[in-house]
């Protein structure tokens, strides 16, 4: 649905860019998933209850053909969800060649000319950068010896990379973002881009914190809350995975304002986030906000905030437009972290020693411009002075 302008504003050239890039027509997709539950697609979607039941039945034959692989899963990571459809092996570098073995099996099966993998799957516990994570020797004897550095995540990172099959991190977890993967990235010549998708909150800071700092509008404190009942917001009830996306979405805030910059405004300003299960609410989650901010001599003001959202509604079209980029940024030759795709997510990787870029308006102008000088196009800086006869 998105359009990119591309020229002077009086060329009026506003293609949609799915017609501007030559973006995977969607008809020539085929999805294919692991899953703990060895649920089809259809009864998975019947049991989220995000979609109506009767819009389901519309496309109940070709979402009953879909069903999930064994997953590679260890509780240990995810203590909220257990499942039966998992995958055993001798170690963890056993299991990614597993992996490694069911990705070509699926695209000989299902013909398919290329491969995306996007990783949706639940909030695994906090993890800090470890030094088995420094290089793709280390990292692999880690695998062969299941070091408990090595999540179920990464394994998928590695097969995916392994096989030349570009990879997005939909969740907070580490991933692909550690230094072994980076690099197996740039020597397969992969793309790869993470990490956590931005939906809901997020997504409202993104939006709202820029134009605060744009105004020079002061800030003492943002307190967020979030109720969620779906499966996300089980898994998020353990301290240890909620952990994990407590640092994805407090860090937002910090990088957008710049307090370092800004001391007199953000300095030291107070940032809480909560997120609540609350089984009732399902998939539809709510985000409260409480925002006190200072004006003009001081004087304080308050924003509140009460988002009403649908956690997959907001995911979903992220996830497939992710896919798409994604090969076509592989088709294009590039190669490692796609910072261009900063747009779709909380904590956004970078080149190392890079700050990531949060500021959603930012984000958005990186892409385009990505894309523009992939096709040849002048870059729009709005710098330029357009003069009319």
């Amino acid at each position: 649905m998105g359009t990119i302008r591309l020229g002077k504003r009086t060329d009026n050239r506003s293609p949609l860019i799915k017609d501007f890039v030559p973006l995977t027509n969607l008809k020539d997709l085929v999805f294919g998933a692991w899953d703990i539950f060895p649920d089809s697609a259809y009864d998975a979607a019947m049991h989220a209850g995000v979609l109506e039941k009767e819009l389901l039945t519309q496309v109940r034959a070709p979402l009953q053909k879909i069903k999930p692989m064994a997953a590679v899963f260890d509780q240990y990571y995810v203590k909220r969800l257990n499942g039966t459809n998992v995958k055993e092996g001798a170690n963890k570098m056993e299991l990614a060649e597993q992996l490694i073995a069911e990705i070509a099996e699926f695209k000989r099966r299902n013909k398919c000319a290329r491969l995306v993998m996007v990783w949706a799957a639940s909030t695994e516990i906090f993890l800090k950068q470890h030094a088995v994570y420094k290089t793709l020797k280390s990292f692999e004897q880690a695998m062969r010896d299941n070091h408990k550095a090595i999540a179920p995540s990464m394994i998928y990172a590695y097969a995916a990379l392994k096989s030349g099959v570009p990879f997005a991190n939909g969740a907070p977890n580490l991933t692909v973002d550690v230094p072994a993967l980076v690099h197996l990235a740039d020597q397969n010549r992969v793309p790869i881009c993470g990490k956590d998708f931005k939906t809901g909150q997020t997504l409202m800071k993104t939006i709202i914190a820029p134009g605060l700092k744009s105004r020079m509008l002061g800030l003492h404190g943002w307190y967020s809350t979030n109720i969620l009942g779906n499966r996300d917001g089980e898994v998020l009830d353990d301290p240890e995975s909620f952990k994990t996306k407590e640092e994805s979405k407090l860090s937002v805030l910090e990088y957008i304002l710049q307090p370092e910059v800004y001391p007199k405004l953000y300095k030291d300003f107070s940032h809480v986030v909560r997120i609540n299960y609350y089984p009732p609410r399902g998939d539809n989650k709510e985000g409260w906000d409480n925002i006190d901010i200072f004006g003009w001599l001081g004087y304080p003001m308050q924003i509140k905030i009460d988002f009403l959202c649908r956690d997959s509604i907001l995911a979903a079209p992220i996830v497939l437009d992710l896919a798409l980029f994604l090969d076509l940024a592989q088709r294009a030759g590039m190669k490692g972290i796609q910072e261009w795709l900063s747009f779709y997510f909380k904590s956004p990787m970078t080149a190392p020693k890079l700050y990531p870029e949060h500021d959603i308006f930012i984000q958005l102008m990186k892409m385009k411009n990505t894309l523009r000088h992939l096709r040849g196009e002048d870059l729009i800086t709005h710098l330029g002075l357009e003069y009319y006869d």
